[in-house]
């Protein structure tokens, strides 16, 4: 999945280019790149689908010159992942009834890759033989707010891998005291939104919780001039919503694999900061030309091309990106879409 704008990177991440399209962390690849790196080892190249929206067409074909065009799936409007993951399952569907199936974000890290292919090919073994659901869950480390959870039970069957749990409740972004309660529980992981299911039952999943979706996109006429125009149709018919409360949180057959994979959303620039090298002052910097002077717990991400000199600055976000430079205190990082808004009423698209 790679239609998303990622505006809680603003500036570095903007609607004409988001951050699945930047190379965030300094590596020399994206992180859509990056993700189609990930799943080299899971299945063939040519079995790879990127979803995004016909915006980006150029951008994912310019960074992923091996995909083949058809596997690339253009949406015409943004209406959350069910719709996104019904484009993806129907076309998939319609080439191979058996198939099994990995549904991923391309704007993720995952540290530990061999773990994190392990842990897959765990789920499918899984999802081949049973009618399931399967989400992979992490073990959280803080009572994080931005973050949906997942609240496990033991499995009704003896299962094969040990780590896979039924799901017994999904909980999206809760306050502070309910994330403590949740950390300190033990049976509850955050929700990465990795999925695993065969394509069989993700279709009958959409066929009872979201029949009026199932209906639209099953009227795409697939592999044929005819369905571009289809998918428009059935954009045009559905509603904005995500797979997590659309399907997931009303179907019984659900289960989710603890996994410790190295994962982080890279949602926000704390989060990047966790994820990059520190100075000896524990400045997070990404930039050739940066000169700090005095400052200490900084992000600051600068184009290779500019010099700034930071002096004084003790836990801020400084980053620069083109005709735009975003200086907040990191403990606020959650206002940056509110200014992206503010931005966007006062001085025009130009700079969102």
């Amino acid at each position: 999945m790679a239609g998303g704008i990622g505006s809680r990177f603003w500036p570095m991440s903007r609607t004409a280019h988001p951050k699945q399209f930047i190379d965030i962390l300094g590596t020399g690849r994206t992180l859509l790149q990056s993700t189609f790196d990930r799943f080299a080892p899971i299945c063939p190249k040519e079995n790879i689908l990127v979803v995004t929206n016909e915006a980006y067409k150029s951008l994912v074909l310019e960074q992923m010159p091996e995909l083949k065009p058809e596997n690339l799936l253009c949406e015409p409007a943004r209406k959350n992942t069910a719709p996104c993951i019904a484009y993806a399952a129907y076309k998939i569907y319609s080439w191979n009834k058996k198939a099994n199936m990995v549904v991923a974000p391309s704007d993720h890290l995952i540290a530990k890759e061999d773990t994190f292919v392990k842990a897959i090919k765990s789920c499918f073994r899984k999802s081949k033989t049973e009618d399931c659901l399967i989400t992979l869950g992490i073990r959280p480390t803080r009572p994080d707010t931005g973050y949906g959870y997942i609240q496990f039970i033991e499995s009704p069957v003896k299962e094969k891998d040990d780590r896979i749990k039924k799901v017994k409740t999904f909980t999206e972004k809760p306050d502070h005291e309910m994330a403590k309660f949740f950390l300190q529980s033990g049976d509850f992981l955050w929700n990465a939104g990795i999925f695993i299911w065969s394509a069989k039952s993700i279709v009958k999943a959409y066929q009872k919780q979201l029949p009026d979706m199932a209906a639209a996109f099953s009227s795409v006429k697939y592999n044929t001039s005819k369905e571009e125009d289809g998918i428009k149709m059935a954009y045009a018919a559905c509603k904005n919503i995500s797979v997590d409360y659309g399907i997931l949180e009303k179907a019984d057959n659900v289960y989710v694999r603890s996994s410790l994979i190295g994962w982080s959303d890279l949602g926000t620039y704390g989060s990047l900061y966790n994820h990059t090298g520190k100075d000896d002052k524990d400045n997070a910097i990404v930039g050739k030309n940066v000169m700090m002077y005095d400052s200490r717990n900084c992000i600051v991400n600068i184009s290779k091309d500019k010099l700034v000199v930071v002096e004084g600055l003790q836990d801020y976000i400084v980053v620069e990106s083109d005709n735009i430079i975003l200086i907040c205190k990191k403990q606020d990082e959650q206002r940056i879409r509110d200014f992206v808004n503010d931005v966007k009423l006062k001085k025009g698209e130009k700079f969102i």
